[in-house]
């Protein structure tokens, strides 16, 4: 997976966001085994401490479970994926209503625009 940061949040809540996103676009399935931490943590580049404390807050949120002897592994709750997947919606169309009001826009102004660019 391609990591991506910025200095505006903490690395370890992008982490988070990268991982949830990740689970709810499906790169992560149901059941799936995640490297370890200091796989993952070399392959973002970021200290195995800050990847930890990203992987344990998810793990805290149910999204991961841990076998003691496999390692981590991504939830089968598949319930809990979908409510995630709509979380993240939900979080994307706030942000666009968000933003199109303050460009002076209407919740149904800013729909219809988009109805006309889902056409195109």
């Amino acid at each position: 997976m391609p990591w991506n940061f910025n200095s505006n949040t903490p690395i370890y809540v992008q982490i988070i966001e990268q991982i949830k996103f990740s689970v709810a676009v499906g790169e992560y399935k149901a059941g799936d085994k995640l490297l370890s931490v200091r796989e993952l943590a070399a392959e973002a580049e970021v200290n195995p401490n800050t990847m930890q404390k990203a992987l344990s807050e998810l793990e805290r949120g149910g999204l991961l479970y841990t076998q003691r002897t496999s390692g981590r592994f991504i939830t089968n709750d598949e319930a809990a994926i979908k409510k995630l997947r709509e979380q993240l919606a939900e979080d994307q169309v706030e942000n666009f209503i968000s933003k199109m009001k303050l460009l002076g826009y209407s919740p149904d102004e800013a729909a219809e625009l988009m109805k006309k660019y889902n056409r195109k």
